[in-house]
């Protein structure tokens, strides 16, 4: 009777990582991006006659008592404007797909999820280059996004990919695996922050954006030809139809766990909280860097938190249960960001930096912990949740913080990363709050289990 399930265990460890094709495709979307936000302003800037020689200024390193040029700030509204409508449009399109694909992955596999999104993110790409070839009007740049919004677009391949590992992975190994998916974004990221700009200096908008094309493509081939399935039961299932939104929405209205189901909302808002201030105050680094009186020109240290957190997570686990690996992930994050919100010294802001080593152990862990309260057949639709709550963190860290930073700056340059700071004893009293409960519950479960006898 025990050998049934030893078999599927083996079959998980052989099978091929899934980290190769998250890498892929978060260089892809990390040169994508400011590429695209740099073309639109030169194009749109082209248009008006703005030679832009003054754009990149860091206001109070420079000449900062020139006026404001009026052409300068109309360039800025309209590429502000494009980038809001294709963002948004991205994101509300993609809200919908990745809840159909998310919960259809748990029936037909993670493959499928996987390989469409890939293929839409190349199209994207290619529409994106077919503009910097015709000089098209930059509308179609917000087409390519919806046909990628359309197929699922990246925040899919993150909810495959966490699914795939949930699949293929322990409950003990687990939450250490999902923290190597998270470094390999930060490592992808790093990556494409260091070459793209120089890339583009060399060379032009065209050549990274073969780049673009060319991982998005072998992460979709990756994915159709080098992965394995990892849902172990596949059967046939409808794509459109509303069973795979409910399948969603029962995550967290099941009344048969009630228990389970309110851990999973409490966790989702810590969640929800924590990687708003993540990518909120990620966006606030280089400008906090640039300006006066730090008036740095470097945008790639914060990259480093995800490699140091990494190793840091790994040591703790060996002594700690993940809910403390998490608090003191939390603590690390609040520290670091009281010490920067501070800082107005080079050595200073390099403490901060040195506080948040472990500022990323958090994440890794809560993702585990969701994926631990579901069965194996709701890993799909749980971290299609978990993506379109991530996608509302960046709409939500772009709308709050980068409103709070100029809104501040004439009484506290720093003041946005304290407010971080104090959003994130949110999620700390959350996690430290369900251990609390859980450890009660344990306790009044041996309680009676041992006054039983006795009542005998």
């Amino acid at each position: 009777a025990a050998a049934p399930p030893a078999a599927p265990a083996r079959r998980c460890r052989s099978l091929p990582a899934v980290e190769p094709l998250l890498f892929l495709t978060t260089l892809s979307l990390g040169l994508q991006g400011p590429l695209a936000t740099q073309y639109l302003w030169d194009r749109l800037g082209a248009e008006r006659g703005y030679n832009g020689l003054n754009a990149t200024s860091p206001a109070g390193c420079g000449n900062g008592s020139a006026a404001a040029d009026p052409l300068q700030q109309e360039v800025e509204a309209l590429v502000s404007h494009w980038n809001l409508c294709i963002n948004l449009g991205g994101f509300f399109v993609g809200l919908f797909s990745v809840t159909l694909f998310g919960p259809w992955s748990d029936s037909v596999g993670r493959r499928p999820a996987l390989v469409l999104p890939a293929v839409g993110m190349a199209m994207q790409a290619a529409i994106y280059l077919l503009v910097m070839y015709l000089q098209l009007h930059v509308a179609y740049f917000l087409l390519g996004r919806l046909l990628s919004g359309l197929l699922g677009d990246y925040n899919l391949i993150l909810a495959s990919c966490f699914a795939y590992v949930a699949d293929t992975s322990g409950k003990r190994a687990r939450t250490f695996r999902v923290a190597i998916l998270e470094a390999c974004l930060g490592v992808a990221g790093m990556l494409a922050s260091i070459g793209g700009g120089q890339w583009r200096k060399a060379q032009g908008y065209i050549n990274p954006f073969w780049l673009v094309l060319a991982a998005s493509l072998a992460a979709a081939l990756y994915a159709a030809f080098c992965l394995q399935e990892s849902v172990k039961q596949q059967k046939p299932a409808k794509l459109l139809t509303l069973s795979h939104y409910k399948a969603v929405y029962r995550l967290y209205t099941a009344p048969e766990l009630v228990s389970s189901r309110r851990k999973l909302a409490l966790y989702s808002l810590a969640f929800f909280l924590l990687v708003t201030v993540h990518f909120g105050t990620k966006d606030l680094f280089v400008l906090y860097e640039l300006g006066s009186p730090l008036c740095w020109d470097s945008e790639l240290i914060g990259y480093l938190a995800y490699l140091s957190s990494l190793g840091g997570l790994r040591l703790l686990q060996l002594c700690l249960e993940d809910t403390w690996v998490a608090e003191i992930g939390l603590f690390s994050n609040i520290s670091g960001l009281v010490v920067i919100s501070l800082a107005t010294t080079t050595p200073l802001m390099f403490t901060g930096y040195g506080i948040l080593f472990l500022s990323m152990a958090a994440t890794p862990v809560i993702r585990a912990k969701l994926s631990k309260l579901v069965s194996e057949t709701e890993q799909g639709a749980l971290f299609a949740s978990v993506a379109c709550v991530e996608g509302l963190c960046s709409l939500v860290a772009t709308g709050v913080f980068n409103s709070l930073y100029p809104a501040t700056l004439h009484f506290m340059r720093g003041f946005p990363f304290l407010f971080g700071a104090i959003i994130l004893l949110i999620p700390a009293a959350i996690i430290g709050w369900i251990e609390i409960w859980d450890s009660n519950q344990d306790y009044s479960h041996f309680s009676e289990a041992s006054l039983s006898p006795a009542d005998g």
